[in-house]
């Protein structure tokens, strides 16, 4: 048994793409490990559906969706893992090998599918050639992930990288995995979440106007790191839209 059809539940999600020839260079490798789900977050050269670089690729170029945010692209996704070269950069997520990393979405893509929804899909996040995925970007996703280059060089060709990637998880296989029969919560419920919270940390005075935009990056990512399952991000909505309300309304009785 192979991993192909698990990849079936993936989202390659390409964020900021400025050449659409290595727009066309990953869809190549995405029809060659059989991912056919392609997201595009504001691809810098609407011409990317022509790419000469999408060779055999072209129902994948010409079925991919386009995005404004990060946030609708991974909307209906129930884990988000970014890439990144690392190097000097200040990072605030875990950051896994490409081998380990790829184990830990392969499990999330085994995991049973419930009755309601489809929580076992997984979107893997790619950056722009300048300047990878920004800090609003990784604040959407739950770790990182990294191909093991060499210190000296550790950037890679988009393509490539999505080609390492996908080669990873089809090699890995699904026969020792266990599927969970937990329903993970989508990113949609984890933002209605974080957006709940981060009104009510405004409307009490925690978060000043002059930092909110770190904080609330902090806060997604404080809320991705607690992995909630639906029935308890249900439950985390409610009482964070209590709190709210009696923040907005002391003295009132309860809603």
């Amino acid at each position: 048994m192979n991993s192909a059809p698990l990849i079936e539940n993936l989202r390659v999600v390409l964020v900021s793409t400025r050449n659409p020839l290595n727009i066309g260079a990953a869809a190549r490798a995405m029809s060659n490990f059989g991912c056919t789900h392609l997201r595009l977050v504001n691809p810098y050269d609407p011409a990317y559906r022509e790419a000469v670089s999408a060779v055999g690729a072209a129902p994948v170029l010409a079925s991919a969706e386009q995005f404004s945010t990060v946030a609708e692209a991974v909307a209906d996704c129930a884990l988000v893992v970014g890439t990144t070269a690392a190097g000097r950069r200040e990072l605030h997520h875990s950051l896994c090998t490409l081998e380990s990393g790829a184990r830990h979405i392969l499990q999330r893509l085994a995991r049973k599918r419930p009755a309601r929804g489809k929580r076992n899909r997984v979107a893997l996040l790619f950056g722009s050639e300048k300047t990878g995925l920004s800090n609003e970007d990784l604040s959407h996703c739950h770790w990182l992930l990294r191909i093991p280059t060499r210190a000296e060089h550790r950037s890679m060709n988009l393509g490539q990288a999505v080609a390492i990637c996908l080669y990873e998880l089809i090699r890995g296989g699904p026969e020792s995995l266990n599927p969970s029969e937990q329903t993970p919560a989508s990113a949609t419920e984890v933002e209605r979440i974080t957006q709940v919270m981060f009104q009510a940390l405004c409307t009490s005075g925690y978060a000043q106007p002059s930092g909110e935009a770190a904080a609330q990056e902090k806060l997604r990512r404080l809320v991705r790191r607690l992995n909630l399952q639906t029935g308890d991000a249900e439950v985390w909505l409610g009482m964070m839209r209590q709190i709210l309300w009696k923040t907005k309304h002391p003295g009132h009785e309860t809603e």
